[in-house]
Parts: structure tokens; C-alpha cells; sequence
């Protein structure tokens, strides 16, 4: 379906660029069994502008409608995917042109990877791990932009709060913190929480607060200032996100960063 703001807007260096209005794309992650996320990647039809690179769905937004707007409608046209189950969690512009052109993507996510259904602007739709993303010969614009929209694995621990299970199911699953990027939270209750930092126990010994206390950093209780920080296990690094209900302090550490629960739901 064609809108007001299908057609090229020309830059004073002749180069031309989709959409009068600008440009949208939605950056859609879900759940993967066992951990991580997935991100809906669109196989570009041969025949279409970079034919044949991987990119997401997107496409000009017209002069009525907002980034978020115009993402949301193409990804539904492009891919099948309902608006109504998209939780929108943020937006970068990715790219600009000297003709005031400029593309936004914007990040959401969905409960669980859903059905797709492609039209003729793709040659396939698929659902990648994260990691994987950039393994695929990806559209320019796409892969310029990839570092800065993707999001960090991190785990969630709600140990010490009431209705934990609750509580993780409530939570987004991507967050954005500004300037330190988007986080991808695997929520985990409090028993599975212990179960996992079991075979880092020695290195938690050795772990003690600023304040020289001798207490692990588990231990504190709710209500002081914890963050993330890297675990002491071979691997990836894995940051752990642990999240108070109130900050009665202030720690300005470059590796610790302090959140909220209100944070976090907002």
C-alpha cells in the first residue's frame, strides 16, 4: 500500500535516499530457549534496492506518522506480525543525510518467536540469535548501525524480593540504558539464582564490598546500590544485572551500574 511519503528525497550530493519523510525500520527481538535472544532478520528480495543483504523490516514513513509508528506498520506489513503484540522499548537514529533525511530503528520485542508470513520485499524472514547476526552479508545501513543497536545478555536476579516470579514475568526483557546501550535481561527466580552461582562459590569468596566488610556481593541486603559487574567464570562474560527497590547510596565505579525497579518498568 502506497502513502505520502513513498519516493526519494535527493541530498545536495545528488545521492538519494527512501522516503520523503524519512525512514523506519523495527529491530524485534524474542526469547530463546535456554537464553539469549533472537532478532527478526529480513532476507531482501533480489530484485530490491541492496538485494540479497540482510537487514530488518522497514520502510518510509509517512508524513502522519512517527518513527515508532511507521516501524510498527511496516514490520506488520512486511512480515505478518500484529501490532498489538509488539512492546516498543526504545529508538536510535541510525543514519542521516544532508537532505534532513534521517532513519530511525526502532527496538521492541515480543513474548515468543512468532509465524511470519513474507511478502514480495523479502526473500525470507528468519529468526537469528543475536550473536549470529552479523555472520549474515548484511545491508550497509544495517551493518553500520548493528554495533550500536545490539544488546548485551544479562542475567536478572530478583534474590530477596517478594513475588519474585512475578515480578520477572512483569519485567521487559530489553532495556535501554542510554549511552551504555540496550541489555537483553534473562529473568531468573530466586532458587535457580543460587543454583547457577553454585560453581562460582570459591570465586564469591574472594568478592567483598568497597567497604571492605568481608560480605559477597550476593549478600547485600535489599535496598543498597548493586549492579553489573562481570562474573569470575571462564567463558563469555555474562554481566549480571541485580535489581534493589530502593538506592540509599551512590557508587560511581565505571563497572557498576545501579538500578531500580522503577527503572526497569519504565
Amino acid at each position: 500500500m502506497r502513502g505520502d511519503g513513498d519516493g526519494f528525497l535527493v541530498s545536495p550530493d545528488g545521492t538519494r535516499q527512501w522516503g520523503l519523510f524519512g525512514a523506519a525500520g523495527l529491530l524485534l527481538r524474542a526469547p530463546r530457549p535456554g537464553g539469549g535472544a533472537v532478532v527478526l532478520l529480513q532476507h531482501r528480495a533480489p530484485w530490491s534496492h541492496q538485494g540479497g543483504t540482510w537487514a530488518l523490516p522497514g520502510g518510509a514513513r509517512d508524513s502522519h506518522e512517527t518513527s515508532v509508528h511507521a516501524a510498527v506498520r511496516e514490520a506488520q506489513e512486511e512480515t505478518g506480525i500484529a501490532p498489538d503484540v509488539v512492546r516498543v522499548r526504545g529508538s536510535r537514529v541510525t543514519s542521516t543525510a544532508a537532505s534532513g533525511w534521517t532513519y530511525t530503528t526502532v527496538v521492541a520485542d515480543v513474548p515468543e518467536t512468532l509465524r511470519t508470513v513474507a511478502n514480495k520485499e523479502s526473500a525470507e524472514l528468519a529468526w537469528v540469535p543475536e550473536e549470529e547476526v552479523d555472520d549474515h552479508p548484511l545491508h550497509p545501513g544495517f551493518a553500520a548501525a548493528w554495533p550500536e543497536l545490539r544488546a548485551a545478555a544479562a542475567r536478572l536476579e530478583l534474590d530477596g524480593i517478594a513475588e519474585a516470579e512475578a515480578i520477572a514475568a512483569s519485567l521487559p526483557r530489553t532495556v535501554d540504558l542510554a549511552e551504555r546501550g540496550f541489555f537483553w535481561l534473562d529473568a531468573v527466580a530466586a532458587h535457580e539464582a543460587a543454583a547457577r552461582r553454585e560453581p562460582l562459590a570459591a570465586a564469591d569468596e574472594r568478592a567483598v564490598d568497597g567497604d571492605g566488610s568481608g560480605h559477597r556481593a550476593t549478600d547485600r541486603p535489599v535496598g543498597t546500590p548493586t549492579g553489573i559487574d562481570e562474573p569470575a567464570a571462564s567463558g563469555p562474560t555474562r554481566p549480571t544485572v541485580r535489581i534493589v527497590r530502593d538506592v540509599n547510596g551512590t557508587d560511581t565505579a565505571d563497572h557498576l551500574l545501579v538500578l531500580t525497579l522503577d527503572q526497569l518498568l519504565n
